[in-house]
């Protein structure tokens, strides 16, 4: 089968790069498609933007290079348009609650299918299949995600209106267009993690061979059946400390190590990372190379790799670059105190209804934040951004352009004694010791 790249070329905020260089599930994007695509493709072509698409008169796989899909899903399409034999195009129904309520909000890669009334509520996303080479006419194939609902939040009725439980529709194999920020956090923990996670209970449930090799191996490695090997893999060389807890299905990569006390559940840990004691990870991606100090906790978090989140910092439904430092004690939250959700930045750089009752922030590529800041919900930190706190810009309610950073509005001496000068009165008009 031959591949067809199409180039997305618009970046994504705030990391001022294309959706195909961020990192989905501790890859980079482009590589996560590739190794997906692996078992069918034996060539490939990159197509930038506007320039003509190939005749070769072969069976072909066409896609936008911001999608991001797994293994099951690619399994499940191919099969099914091969059954088809014409040329398709990925479609999925309004009424599919995982499309709807986590694919849809914030985007602007999907076409909505026009004409038909009975189509009205069917969108198309940038993944094509043709048998015989790329043809003008296609008709869309329609994909049922197969979503089971998981709970991950409860509201109480002092908090707002719509109190209970809060559910993420986890599907069995997934696909979603990285359009926003919000989007990266979907494809990390809601359909990748949960994704996970629900697979392997589903395999529990029905395949008695595997529950049976769970319960042997836990019995024997004197393990609780959720820590046992066949559900934590662990690399080569770690360093895990007896006191640390660790449950499945979680992956930890090569050299990391983990100290006494660290609690991990359903999560991706990157290779050389270090996680010191008391720090806390669940439903969270670690990238290669990063650095949690003690009592450091990721819930539902994207950290990339060679980023450090320093003590006493919790990040909450969050995605943070590569290279980037977050300092002691900061707190993004992550429910909005007002009776509405929260909005995020959509495709087009607009604020949008996120579909999100709970979200935390977004930090970019290269930032450096001071300790004890405080991010209000949704909000976005451009990359090469230095912030450090003082009192007037100690809580962050608006999202944070590089044009706003204290590195570019002052210089280096200036912002030395605003540091460390007890009586200096600098442009703030205070003293800032």
């Amino acid at each position: 089968m031959l591949k067809v790249i199409l180039q997305e070329p618009k970046f994504i905020h705030p990391f001022n790069e294309a959706a195909r260089d961020l990192r989905l599930q501790n890859k980079p994007l482009w590589l996560h498609q590739r190794d997906v695509l692996s078992p069918y493709v034996f060539s490939e072509v990159e197509i930038e933007s506007g320039k003509s698409l190939p005749e070769d008169k072969v069976e072909c796989i066409v896609y936008r290079d911001n999608l991001y899909f797994d293994k099951p899903f690619i399994d499940f399409f191919i099969s099914e348009a091969r059954k088809l034999n014409k040329p398709c195009r990925v479609a999925f129904s309004i009424k599919d609650p995982a499309f709807r309520e986590h694919a849809l909000p914030l985007a602007t890669s999907y076409t909505k299918v026009a004409g038909d009334t009975s189509k009205d509520d069917i969108y198309m996303a940038d993944l094509w299949y043709y048998p015989w080479g790329i043809e003008k006419d296609v008709a869309p194939l329609v994909i049922d995600l197969k979503s089971q609902e998981a709970g991950y939040y409860h509201i109480p009725t002092y908090m707002a209106s719509d109190q209970g439980d809060l559910v993420f529709q986890v599907p069995i194999h997934t696909l979603i267009a990285i359009d926003s920020w919000v989007h990266i956090f979907i494809a990390d923990v809601v359909l990748g993690l949960f994704s996970r996670a629900v697979r392997t209970q589903n395999q529990l449930d029905q395949d008695l061979t595997f529950k049976l090799q769970v319960f042997g191996t836990s019995l024997y490695e004197g393990k609780h059946l959720l820590s046992s090997s066949k559900l934590v893999t662990v690399g080569r060389n770690c360093t895990i400390h007896p006191g640390a807890m660790i449950f499945g299905p979680t992956s930890i990569g090569d050299n990391v190590n983990i100290d006494a006390g660290v609690v991990i559940e359903n999560s991706i840990i990157g290779d050389n990372c270090n996680i010191a004691q008391g720090c806390q990870l669940m439903l969270s991606v670690l990238g290669d190379g990063a650095f949690l100090p003690f009592r450091s906790s990721l819930f539902m978090t994207t950290l990339m790799d060679n980023s450090m989140v320093a003590q006493n910092t919790c990040l909450q439904m969050c995605v943070i670059g590569r290279n980037t430092f977050v300092g002691a004690g900061s707190t993004f939250t992550d429910f909005n105190l007002l009776p509405s959700r929260v909005k995020a930045m959509n495709g087009k750089g607009e604020l949008a209804d996120a579909n999100r009752e709970v979200l935390g922030g977004c930090v970019g590529h290269n930032c450096r934040l001071g300790s004890g800041i405080i991010i209000f919900p949704g909000r976005t930190i451009e990359s090469d951004v230095v912030l450090i706190a003082s009192p007037e810009r100690r809580v962050i309610q608006k999202n944070i352009r590089y044009e706003d950073s204290d590195h570019h509005n002052l210089s280096f001496s200036s912002l030395h004694q605003r540091l460390y000068d007890p009586h200096r009165q600098d442009e703030v008009g205070k003293d800032t010791w």
